[in-house]
């Protein structure tokens, strides 16, 4: 009788505590995918190849002032208090020719072994007049999260790397991106990973 009492009295307790805690509001969006990305890519984020060295190297070379195809992230999750950038090893080898287009300079060869080094990072930024400092951001798949292998907090906004199985165009992913006000939790499903580069 007394274990039965001590258990009600229990969760007596834990049901007030979250009763008197502030509720934080969870937005939920749906990742959309950029158009326009020229060369065609549809096999997501993979570790560097030929293939997909090449493949960045023509993408670079485009030139123009916001290629899709070099920020194929553009938008990715918009919402009114964080903007997501995405580093690969493909968006290295594109941006580093991009840049010397930009410039007029002579199309470099980028690093093919600095490529294979390099995983996937999410950068998060604060947009303006956000007053939602950030915390950490998770990414689940398959109803797991997946720990970063690095992260760092700075200027209410962070860095977190990942190895490439999170972001495998193989189902959909879902970004908490977790604030001092609110979560934001955002779904990429399979089709919008294909275009990732």
């Amino acid at each position: 009788m007394r274990a039965i009492m001590t258990r009600r009295l229990v969760v007596a307790i834990v049901a007030a505590i979250a009763l008197a805690l502030p509720l934080r509001a969870l937005a939920q969006i749906k990742a959309q995918a950029r158009a326009g990305a020229t060369p065609a890519w549809t096999k997501g984020i993979l570790p560097i190849s030929p293939d997909s060295y090449w493949n960045a190297v023509a993408c670079g070379k485009q030139g123009g002032a916001d290629p899709p195809c070099v920020f194929f992230d553009t938008g990715l999750c918009r919402n009114s208090d964080f903007a997501l950038a995405l580093y690969t090893p493909y968006k290295m080898v594109a941006y580093e020719v991009w840049q010397a287009v930009q410039h007029k300079q002579p199309v470099p060869t980028p690093s093919y072994s600095e490529a294979q080094r390099t995983r996937v990072t999410v950068g998060v930024t604060p947009v303006r007049g956000s007053t939602n400092v950030l915390k950490t951001l998770t990414l689940e798949r398959g109803g797991h999260v997946v720990a970063p292998v690095d992260r760092s907090l700075a200027d209410n906004g962070g860095r977190f790397t990942f190895d490439y199985p999170a972001f495998a165009a193989t189902g959909s992913v879902t970004l908490r991106l977790v604030g001092s006000t609110k979560t934001i939790s955002c779904t990429v499903d399979r089709t919008v990973l294909v275009t990732f580069r």
